[in-house]
């Protein structure tokens, strides 16, 4: 039986894999475009993703409470409540990324007081708040993209995400480097071609959701169920608030680290931004799993199946854990090669070699603590995860990265051993927490997570 729900969750989340990956691979090319530019551009590509990163990803952490509520409702096949679940979704995500979009841009000075080089700073304002803006329509495409995920049909976002690669890249050979006549705007062209992109695959989205046959019928009932109801925000908010502080503390803790490093040096940064980038292209499956796992989860959850929601939870883990042995020997192969695709200066190439090294190291349990994540999200349990992800982060975690990079010495490499104990605590917390509440009767497990 965990042979065949390891292969349905994994048919199941590969097209949002896919769309995971496509969206990571904007990130990398736009990584590596800048980085021909100068290390100090690449450096403030780091610094602005790394303050931007807790805000942005616990907006798409919200987004996820869409996946998790429509998939429940279409366990119980209510679409009158799946149509309800993406109007109130899409409005509480929209007013999300709003704020979230205002902060960054009324908050964009502090970069100046980061301790970071002064022209790194510089270089930061006006790619930051290009980025700040990209927000809103990328949340929003998330929105819609947790709709059709919550309902199983994965592909969709996915065939944009994949198209909306080669667009960005064109966009960026235009601007960044001033190609065919156009204005060379290098790190802001890179900002510009981002947020061109993320307002295009969005409204293309929505165009498919209002038309097409697949989704006519959630809209079709809009008259009676596209109404704002206080009680459904709450439920949202319920799931939606502690899945986005979950992604945000474990992004706010590479970002927070990503702006230690960077007082210890620009090189040191840039080199962190490569490895970096290289760990979450990797992690984007971990994720997409972890989205898979829990739409099947939440929808057995709905049936009221016990049997099933054990029965996938742990063949997803299985997969996880083989996924992370497979990347950890990637990463250790082919830790001197990988950097030269972003730069091509010997110390930052140097640096990152080594950073990449501890990244082999912890990506076992980070495939697995985002898998337990996921699980636990699908039978609504939320609160003490949360609280389990801010011990193992940032009571244990970052003190110690912190402890070993500056009173021990050992600068970027103490950061990144931080990494691997706290994500270590995170996958054995989560997952334990999983099976403990797998093995109860669906009635228990309500008052458990309740």
């Amino acid at each position: 039986m965990l042979r065949e729900e390891a292969g349905k969750t994994v048919r199941l989340a590969l097209p949002i894999i896919f769309g995971e990956l496509a969206q990571m691979a904007l990130h990398i090319i736009d990584t590596a475009m800048v980085g021909r530019v100068g290390y100090k551009e690449l450096a403030a590509a780091a610094l602005v993703m790394s303050v931007m990163n807790i805000p942005f990803v616990i907006g798409i952490g919200i987004t996820i409470s869409v996946s998790q509520m429509v998939s429940m409702a279409h366990g119980r096949r209510d679409g009158q409540m799946v149509s309800h679940y993406l109007y109130n979704g899409f409005w509480l995500c929209a007013i999300a990324a709003v704020f979230i979009s205002l902060g960054l841009e009324l908050g964009k000075g502090i970069l100046f007081h980061l301790g970071q080089d002064p022209e790194v700073a510089r270089l930061a304002v006006p790619f930051m708040q290009l980025m700040g803006w990209s927000v809103i329509p990328m949340i929003l495409f998330m929105a819609l993209k947790q709709f059709t995920d919550g309902l199983e049909f994965t592909r969709t976002a996915m065939l944009l995400s994949v198209l909306a690669l080669p667009l960005n890249v064109f966009i960026n050979w235009l601007l960044i480097f001033g190609n065919l006549g156009f204005p060379r705007l290098e790190l802001v062209g890179a900002g510009w071609g981002t947020l061109i992109t993320r307002t295009l695959i969005f409204v293309i989205m929505g165009l498919v959701i209002l038309t097409h046959r697949t989704f006519r019928k959630y809209v079709a009932i809009r008259s009676r169920q596209w109404k704002l109801k206080l009680l459904t925000i709450k439920e949202l908010l319920h799931i939606g608030v502690p899945s986005g502080l979950q992604i945000g503390m474990e992004a706010g803790a590479f970002a927070v680290s990503g702006i230690l490093i960077g007082t210890i040096g620009a090189v040191e940064q840039a080199a962190h931004q490569i490895a970096l980038s290289c760990a979450s292209f990797t992690f984007m499956v971990s994720m997409g799993l972890a989205q898979g796992g829990s739409i099947r989860t939440s929808n057995a959850y709905g049936r009221g199946d016990r049997i099933r929601i054990t029965a996938i939870g742990k063949s997803t883990l299985i997969v996880a854990l083989l996924y992370g042995c497979f990347c950890a020997v990637g990463f250790v192969v082919l830790r001197n090669q990988l950097p030269y695709a972003f730069n091509d200066e010997q110390p930052v190439v140097e640096m990152a070699s080594m950073l990449l090294f501890f990244a082999a190291i912890f990506q076992i349990s980070d495939s697995t603590q985002a898998i337990g994540a996921g699980l636990l999200r699908g039978v609504k349990d939320v609160k003490i995860p949360t609280i389990l992800i801010a011990i193992a982060y940032w009571v244990v975690g970052i003190p110690v990265g912190c402890l070993l990079a500056f009173t021990f010495k050992l600068g970027a490499s103490g950061i990144w051993l931080g990494f691997i104990i706290g994500l270590t605590l995170s996958s054995v917390f989560l997952s334990a927490r999983f099976l403990k509440i797998a093995g109860k009767p669906v009635k228990e497990m309500q008052e458990v997570t309740g």
